[in-house]
């Protein structure tokens, strides 16, 4: 193929040409005249697997012949030659194995790093042991390093890079890594005892890593051996080859992998050949991309260079710079981009590191009904079967919420063995169970409970599946061996995904995400011996970090034009049109990962990889994409949080283009802008809306027949603050649905200590010499761990009693020489036979005095109203002592009310009379009749929010009666309904 060459053959392809296409030709070339079976001679070594699969089917498109030998990078080493090296450890057993000793060192000093830390420093750690077996770091260069100014921070370090040493330093078997190296370095041995008389390529590589780059610098020296470079900048001057020297300032250039490459293999730029003739897409576009992107102590050279350029207009006509407002509109208007090509046949391509934006892209271009072929999938974590598997895991972590218990029996995996329809119905119920009833933390025993009371054939099967393998499953700070965890785990989610009825597994293995996750969970079951004993809440850290490290493909039929690429894939396809979308700094390139071990000093001291190395990488990937024949560059002005900065490649051109008016690059830039708000603006176009007119401030009029005849004292307050609470609870008949986690709010406190003050009251009544604080605060503490499930609200509760116990006691004993405690929780109901209206009311507490007299009390937690509030608006205590002279509570007959007070029980007690002599029973009574009537008469509307106590405070039916669209200052729209 290649004849006798003074130097190592190195060839390469410019930005802007289909790399697997040239490459095909560049063989084919070379081979003309020969036998076919020379092409089946040659092994063609190349560094993705896409990449592979892309060349084959460049091949298979004919004509027939036979196809050369293509592997991996990666696959040195496992052919039977090198069988006599030992196989590697997989690298999950080896994160197992990291995952013990750290846990171990966190356990001896708990301030190095948090538990929920475990996996990832095991992660990194790993990662860390890799590349020093890949760069040929021994752990002594480490040791020597200088970190005279690193002061406390590297010995801490220290405690676990000293982990690294147990196994670099190891004879057992080797890591991925190391046996990679081993393989490449044994194949050079033999290559140079026995060069290769058959051709050997490399292509599509660009040697970042050392043991890639060792491999393709014994290639180029073969007799017959070549490395063939995807886009190499050949537009770049060799005084600017030769400033890339220093990796701590050039790091960062896109073709700074390059002139390493050439540098070990002691070539000139000059002696970089192109692999065939083939001519970028658009030559004046690569120089102008090759100028901007000069490192950056030469851009001073752009004053120089830069007049040079020629027809800027010609080399930037198909680029179009879209600056969004938002991600959203960027993804929008990128959505209609991709689907004006879907219509027109034309091939386009979304490139992104930006999942968050390839989802939104995806979602606004399902409206109409395109799915994008996108080649990283769906992370598996995310998936159905994923989610079901974190879900059980966290059922060991904690005790078990109502909110995880629906959260789990909702999910579209669960009872998937048979009958879900009756499962979903059992689902239902118990939810509207947990949320009106509670617990908050369901146990076994609640849920038999309420399933035995159900009358569904299913709900006593149902009842003790979820008992048996949803409830009490948590296991605090208990250690079990892994082996045991994940068979306990993997049990579970089975039983749960099968359901009450079924031996099966469900759906859960079922499709191809399932079908995933089933191996990945077998490959943690497989090397579970090796990780030991572990926590509940390490375990689940540990599932959530090994399934979002899977993806899966979308098994839907995607459009097979509309693609989704990574930031790689743009050397390996070819597209008519490449958006290159997310380009702000942060997104594109990706802010380097902070590095728990070695700052970039002590990587560069040490020999391993610099941070900016990704910042290169992503720069040649940009560079190459750029070049296509048509290109979009977006990014979004403004994320969720703050304003953006955009990436500095765009950055660079936008100056340099903007800095050469005589050359028209001002005019270019100024076109490009134009295009992509172009795009903007249909973009806004398809997001409008006709404008709905604000709904007036309702005040419904529904017929008299439809209007409550019964309500409670308490609702009165209600019906005059807020009218349009009492139509939606009793004419629509709506109820607002209760948290499904009860919170230790204002109303669960004033029940329990309703309850606590009445056993007090009832137990001392006959004994004042009972009647102490500390007898009151023994009831409370019974009742508030019944009743209270939360130890913070109790301790809270327990305190503020605590303050207002003593001042509590005190007054009940001057309460008692006026009046004897007779009655509590007692129910009343009085008349108003004129309107058919019943007001119905339960007072907590009525003490009667020697003459028969009624003394009532109400207990507040919080703040009670004041006489004036009393008298205009909260009227409940009136209401009652009318109620009690009218008709009487439970056994007491009706009686002359002397007193009525509220007591309250916050910020160091208070009590309020209720204005009886200013609003006498009778006189209430009227007014409360005059009340009624007039919201009994069909005109009188249930106005909202008529005179609210303040203005910021919350209703419960606000957002039916579209509060927001209108204010209180606005005229209530009085409105027939019901007719």
């Amino acid at each position: 193929m290649f004849d006798s060459a003074p130097h190592p053959r190195l060839f390469a392809l410019p930005p802007g040409v289909d790399f697997p296409a040239e490459l095909i030709a560049g063989i084919d070339q070379r081979l003309t005249g020969q036998p076919p079976e020379a092409l089946a001679q040659v092994q063609l070594i190349v560094n993705t697997r896409r990449m592979a699969r892309r060349l084959r089917t460049l091949w298979d498109a004919g004509p027939p012949r036979l196809l050369p030998r293509i592997s991996l990078v990666t696959d040195i080493g496992q052919d039977g030659v090198l069988s006599d090296l030992p196989p590697p450890v997989p690298a999950l057993r080896r994160r197992l194995e990291l995952i013990q000793l750290i846990s171990r060192l966190l356990d001896q000093q708990p301030d190095l790093a948090p538990r929920s830390a475990l996996y990832d420093l095991a992660d990194s750690l790993a990662a860390l042991m890799d590349e020093m077996q890949g760069e040929g770091v021994a752990p002594e260069v480490i040791d020597a390093l200088d970190v005279t100014d690193q002061s406390g921070h590297w010995e801490r370090m220290r405690s676990f890079l000293n982990i690294v040493r147990q196994f670099t330093g190891a004879q057992g078997l080797p890591d991925v890594a190391s046996r990679q190296r081993r393989a490449v370095e044994t194949v050079i041995e033999r290559w140079q005892a026995a060069p290769p008389e058959h051709p050997v390529l490399i292509a599509g590589s660009t040697g970042s890593r050392g043991t890639t780059q060792l491999l393709m610098q014994a290639v180029a020296r073969l007799p017959q051996g070549a490395l063939i470079l995807p886009g190499y900048d050949f537009d770049m001057p060799d005084a600017v080859w030769g400033g890339l020297g220093d990796p701590m300032l050039s790091e960062d250039h896109p073709q700074y992998r390059y002139h390493a490459l050439r540098r070990a293999l002691d070539l000139r730029p000059d002696q970089v050949s192109r692999w065939t003739d083939a001519a970028p897409a658009n030559a004046a576009r690569n120089r102008t991309v090759s100028l901007a992107l000069r490192p950056a102590p030469m851009t001073d050279a752009w004053r120089e260079d830069g007049p040079k350029l020629s027809d800027l207009a010609g080399a930037m006509q198909d680029v179009t710079l879209l600056e969004a407002p938002s991600q959203r509109q960027e993804a929008l208007a990128i959505a209609m981009r991709l689907r004006q090509a879907a219509e027109d046949g034309q091939t386009a391509a979304l490139i992104t590191p930006d999942r968050t934006l390839t989802r939104q892209v995806t979602a606004a271009m399902d409206r109409w009904g395109i799915l994008p072929d996108d080649s990283a999938g769906l992370p598996l974590h995310r998936t159905p079967p994923g989610r079901l598997l974190r879900h059980v895991a966290a059922l060991f972590e904690s005790r078990l919420t109502a909110e995880a218990l629906l959260t789990i029996l909702k999910h579209p995996m669960t009872h998937s063995g048979g009958e879900r329809g009756a499962h979903l119905l059992l689902t239902r119920e118990l939810e509207l169970h947990l949320r009106r009833n509670g617990p908050p933390y369901p146990e076994a025993e609640d849920i038999t409970a309420w399933a035995a009371a159900r009358d569904h054939k299913m709900a006593q099967d149902w009842g003790n599946w979820l008992a048996t393998h949803l409830c009490g499953q948590a296991e605090g700070r208990m250690e079990l061996p892994l082996t045991t965890r994940v068979e306990r785990h993997l049990a579970t989610a089975e039983a749960i995904a099968g359901g009450c009825r079924a031996a099966t597994s469900g759906a859960l293995w079922s499709q191809e995400d399932g079908r995933k996750a089933r191996d990945t969970m077998q490959e943690l079951q497989d090397e579970a011996a090796h990780g030991g004993n572990m926590r509940a809440t390490d375990y689940a850290t540990l599932v959530q970090a090994l399934l979002s490290r899977q993806e899966v493909r979308n098994p839907d039929t995607a459009h097979p034009d509309i693609l989704i690429w990574g930031t790689l894939e743009a050397r390996v396809q070819g597209a008519e049109l490449l958006i290159l979308a997310g380009l702000n700094e942060g997104s594109w390139p990706e802010a380097p990962k902070p590095d728990p071990w070695l700052n970039r000093a002590l990587r560069h001291q040490a020999g391993l990889l610099l941070p900016e190395r990704r910042i290169g990488l992503a720069a040649h990937d940009f560079q190459q994409a750029i070049a296509a024949r048509e290109v979009w560059l977006t990014r979004s002005v403004r994320s969720d949080e703050a304003e953006t900065v955009m990436s500095r490649w765009v950055n660079r051109l936008q100056n340099l283009l903007d800095g050469l008016p005589e050359q028209g690059g001002k005019a270019a830039l100024a076109d490009m802008r134009k295009r992509g708000a172009m795009w903007l603006r249909r973009a806004a176009m398809l997001e409008e809306a006709p404008k709905t007119a604000a709904a007036p401030r309702p005040a419904p009029c529904p017929p008299a027949i439809q209007r409550p005849r019964r309500l409670s004292v308490t609702e009165i307050k209600r019906l005059i603050r807020d009218p349009y609470a009492i139509y939606a609870r009793h004419v629509l008949r709506l109820r607002p649905l209760d948290p499904l986690m009860k919170l230790p709010d204002a109303l669960l406190r004033g029940i329990v200590l309703h309850k606590v003050l009445e056993d007090f009251i009832s137990e001392t009544r006959d004994d004042d010499s009972l009647c102490t604080p500390e007898r009151l605060m023994q009831i409370a503490e019974v009742h508030l761990s019944d009743k209270v499930p939360w130890a913070e609200a109790r301790a809270m509760w327990m305190a503020r009693l605590s303050r207002v116990a003593e001042w509590f006691v005190e007054t009940e004993l001057e309460r008692r020489k006026a009046a004897r405690p007779t009655a509590f929780e007692v129910r009343s109901e009085a008349r108003i036979e004129a309107l058919d209206f019943t007001l119905v009311a339960e007072a907590d507490r009525i003490d009667l005095d020697a003459s028969g007299n009624m003394h009532i009390y109400d207990y507040k937690t919080g703040a009670p109203p004041g006489q004036a509030e009393q008298q205009h608006f909260d009227k409940q205590l009136l209401l009652e002592a009318a109620m009690a002279e009218i008709s009487g509570f439970g056994d007491l007959a009706p009686g002359r009310v002397t007193d009525a007070a509220y007591i309250g029980l916050g910020s160091g007690g208070k009590i309020v009379q209720a204005p009886l002599d200013e609003t006498p029973p009778r006189e209430i009574w009227a007014e409360l009749t005059a009340l009624i009537a007039s919201y009994q008469d069909e005109d009188m509307g249930y106005t909202s929010r008529r005179a609210m106590q303040r203005t910021r405070d919350p209703g419960d039916y606000d957002q039916l009666a579209r509060f927001g669209e209108w204010d209180i200052t606005d005229a209530a729209h009085r409105c027939k309904v019901g007719q």
